[in-house]
C-alpha cells in the first residue's frame, strides 16, 4: 500500500508530540533571529493591544459611576469618545502586528523551503532509497504548512491571550478580591475540563489521523489498481475493503469530533455559571458599597476571562504540532550530505599546434581532466574495476571481487538474473554510491578523486524508468547539455529516432508535456530518455534496460541511430533482451553479485554455461 504521511495535528488540536522542544525552538529562532526589531515592533504592539483590551473594559467602571448614575451627559459622550479611541488604537495595533507577522513568517518560511529544498539537492541517493516520497512530500506541505500557521496566527495569539489573561485577573483583584475568589473556582473546573477533555480530544484525533491514512492509501492503490482489479473480477473485494477502512474512519471520527464538540460548550455553560454566580454575589456587595459601575466592570471581565484559557489550550496544540514539524523539516536538513573529496574537474580543451592538450574557455566538444597540479589528461572513457566489493549495508554485500575493463570505444554488456548487482555496477561508475573495497578508475584516475559533478557530467544514462519533466520536448531533450541549440536538439532526437513522432505532436518540440509526459506511449518517453543522453553527447554511456519499454518493431527501427549513439564511446548496457547485446566487445554474466562468465557472444554461446541458458531459454530449466 501507498505510504502516506500525514500533518502533525489533526483538526481541533491533536498533534504528534515533539521529541526535543528546546532543540527545536532554537533552530526556528535564528531563522527569527534576523527579524529582531520585527519582533520588537510586535511585542510592543501586543502590550498595546492588550492594554487596549483590558483597559477599556475597565473603563466601564468611572463611565456608570461618574456620568450614567449622576446624569452627566457632556461627561458621558466624552468618556465614550475615549473608550472609542481606545477600542480603535487597540484594532490598530491588532492588525499591525498581524500584518508584520504575517510578513515574518510568510519570509521564514519561504527560507526553511528553500533551505530544505537545498538539502536535499545535496543528499545521496541512499537517502532517497530509505525515505518514500509521500514521507518527504509532507515535510514541504503538512510540516512547513503548520509552522507557517503557528508563526502566522498562534504565536501572536498565544502572547495576546496571556497579557489578556493576566491583565484580566490583575483588574478583577483590584476591582473584587471576594468576586475574584468565586472566579477563581470557576476557573479551576475551566482547566480541569480543558486537561481532561483535550487529553481525551487529542488521543482520538491520532486515531483519525491514522484512519485517514489508510483510507487514503486504500484509495490511491486502488485507484492505480483498476485494471488488474477488473481483470480479476475483485471488485466486491475492493468494495469490501474500503467499506471496512470508511467504517473504521467514521467511527474515529466520530469520537474525535465529539470530544472536540464538547469542549466550547462546556467553556461556555461553565462562563455563564460563573457569571450568574458573578451577578448574584456581585449584586450584594454593590448594594452595600454603592459601587454599581465596578460590578458592570467586573461581569465584563468575567465573561472575558475564559476566553484567554480556551485559546491559549488551542494555541498550545498548534505550537506543538508546529515544533513537531519543524523537528521532522530539522531532521533532513541535519542529514550529512553526499560526500565529495574529488578536487579533478572536467574542463573544455583543445590540442594546440604541437599536439599537446591546452585548456579552453569557448565552446568545443573536446574535453580533458584538470588535475590539481594544473595537468591535462584526455577525456577518453577508459573504465576499469579493481577487485570491487559493495554492499548497501555493512551487513550485506552485493558485489564480490568484481574486476572488468572497458576501452574507449568499447561495448560492454552485463547480463544475468535480477538481483545478480548489474543496475548496482553501473551505479557505482556514477558515485551514487561508494565502494567498500577495491578501485574504480577513469582514464586511469581514481574517481574518487574526481569531483562528482565533472564525473557525472562525463556520463550519459539512459534508464529503464524514464522521467519527463514539465516543459516543452525540447527542455526535455535539452535537460541533458542545457547550452544546447535547437539544432543539435533536433540532431540528437533524430540519432535516437524520436523526430519522427515528435514532428507528428501538435506543436512539435514546442509541444508541452505535463505529468511525466502522461500523453506519451511509454516507448516515445523512452526515445525522448534516448534523445536526452544523446543531447549530452558524453564519452561514456550506460544503457540500462533501454529499450526494455520498447516493442520489437520500435527498438529495430531505432537499432541504427543507437548504433551511431554508441559509436566511439565507451557504453555499458544492460538488457533481459539479449539479442541486443550480441555485438557487444565483451559480456559479462554475473550471478549473486560475482562474474561467472565472460567473453564476446560466441565465446559464451561455445561454454554452454549460463549464458547459453539465458539465450536459449533453458534457464528455468537449469
Amino acid at each position: 500500500m501507498a505510504n502516506h504521511e500525514h500533518g502533525p495535528h489533526g483538526p481541533g488540536g491533536g498533534f504528534r508530540k515533539p521529541k526535543n522542544i528546546r532543540s527545536t525552538l532554537g533552530k526556528l529562532a535564528r531563522y527569527l533571529g534576523r527579524y529582531k526589531l520585527h519582533l520588537v515592533l510586535v511585542a510592543g504592539l501586543l502590550v498595546i493591544s492588550s492594554a487596549c483590551t483590558v483597559g477599556g473594559s475597565y473603563l466601564i467602571r468611572p463611565l456608570i459611576n461618574d456620568y450614567i448614575l449622576p446624569g452627566d451627559f457632556s461627561g458621558l459622550a466624552r468618556m465614550l469618545v475615549l473608550m472609542a479611541l481606545v477600542y480603535l488604537l487597540g484594532a490598530a495595533t491588532s492588525f499591525g502586528y498581524s500584518r508584520i507577522m504575517v510578513h515574518i513568517s510568510q519570509t521564514t518560511v519561504a527560507k526553511i523551503r528553500a533551505d530544505l529544498f537545498g538539502r536535499m539537492q545535496d543528499l545521496p541517493l541512499k537517502f532517497f532509497d530509505t525515505h518514500t516520497h509521500g514521507e518527504l512530500m509532507s515535510r514541504y506541505t503538512n510540516d512547513i504548512e503548520t509552522v507557517s500557521e503557528a508563526l502566522n496566527n498562534s504565536f501572536g495569539s498565544l502572547v495576546s491571550c496571556t497579557l489578556n489573561f493576566t491583565g484580566t485577573i490583575a483588574m478583577m483583584l483590584v476591582l473584587s478580591p471576594t468576586l475574584t475568589l468565586v472566579t477563581f473556582a470557576t476557573l479551576a473546573v475551566m482547566l480541569a475540563v480543558v486537561k481532561t477533555v483535550g487529553s481525551r480530544s487529542r488521543r482520538y484525533f491520532a486515531q483519525q489521523q491514522k484512519a485517514l491514512g489508510e483510507v487514503n492509501g486504500y484509495i490511491e492503490e486502488m485507484i492505480e489498481g483498476q485494471k488488474v482489479i477488473k481483470v480479476f473480477n475483485h471488485e466486491r473485494e475492493a468494495q469490501e475493503g474500503f467499506r471496512q477502512r470508511n467504517e473504521a474512519y467514521r467511527d474515529a471520527a466520530t469520537r474525535a469530533q465529539i470530544f472536540a464538540g464538547m469542549m466550547m460548550p462546556a467553556m461556555g455553560n461553565l462562563n455563564y455559571i460563573n457569571y450568574a454566580l458573578t451577578c448574584c454575589i456581585g449584586g450584594l456587595l454593590a448594594i452595600r458599597n454603592g459601587d454599581l459601575g465596578g460590578l458592570a466592570a467586573f461581569l465584563q471581565y468575567s465573561r472575558q476571562v475564559g476566553q484567554p484559557i480556551t485559546q491559549i489550550s488551542q494555541q498550545v496544540n498548534t505550537l506543538l504540532s508546529a515544533v513537531a514539524g519543524a523537528e521532522r523539516i530539522f531532521e533532513i536538513m541535519e542529514t550529512p550530505p553526499e560526500t565529495d573529496e574529488g578536487n579533478i574537474r572536467l574542463v573544455r580543451a583543445r590540442e594546440d599546434a604541437s599536439g599537446k592538450l591546452a585548456r579552453v574557455h569557448e565552446d568545443t566538444n573536446t574535453w580533458a581532466w584538470l588535475k590539481p597540479d594544473g595537468s591535462l589528461v584526455p577525456l577518453r572513457g577508459d573504465v576499469r574495476f579493481g577487485h570491487v566489493a559493495f554492499g548497501y549495508d555493512e551487513d550485506r554485500t552485493i558485489l564480490h571481487d568484481v574486476s572488468l575493463f572497458a576501452k574507449p570505444g568499447q561495448k560492454i554488456a552485463f547480463v544475468g538474473s535480477t538481483g545478480a548487482g548489474k543496475t548496482t555496477i553501473t551505479s557505482l561508475i556514477n558515485r551514487f554510491y561508494e565502494i567498500q573495497g577495491g578501485t574504480i578508475t577513469y582514464d586511469g584516475l581514481d574517481i574518487r578523486d574526481i569531483a562528482k559533478e565533472s564525473l557525472r557530467r562525463s556520463l550519459g544514462v539512459v534508464l529503464q524508468d524514464t522521467h519527463l519533466f514539465t516543459g516543452t520536448v525540447a527542455d526535455n531533450i535539452r535537460y541533458g547539455r542545457l547550452e544546447a541549440t535547437d539544432q543539435e536538439v533536433e540532431a540528437a532526437a533524430r540519432l535516437a529516432g524520436a523526430d519522427g513522432f515528435i514532428r507528428h505532436l501538435p506543436q512539435g518540440y514546442q509541444t508541452v508535456l505535463s505529468g511525466d509526459g502522461g500523453s506519451l506511449s511509454q516507448g516515445e518517453r523512452q526515445l525522448l530518455n534516448i534523445a536526452r543522453a544523446a543531447c549530452a553527447n558524453p564519452p561514456v554511456l550506460i544503457l540500462d534496460e533501454a529499450t526494455s519499454s520498447i516493442d520489437t518493431r520500435t527498438e529495430k527501427l531505432i537499432e541504427k541511430g543507437m548504433d551511431r549513439l554508441m559509436a566511439g564511446r565507451t557504453v555499458f548496457v544492460i538488457a533481459h533482451r539479449l539479442s541486443t547485446v550480441r555485438n557487444a566487445k565483451a559480456i559479462m554474466v554475473l550471478e549473486q553479485g560475482e562474474i561467472i562468465e565472460r567473453g564476446d557472444h560466441d565465446d559464451l554461446l561455445s561454454q554452454r554455461g549460463r549464458y547459453y541458458q539465458l539465450y536459449t531459454g533453458l534457464a528455468e530449466l537449469a
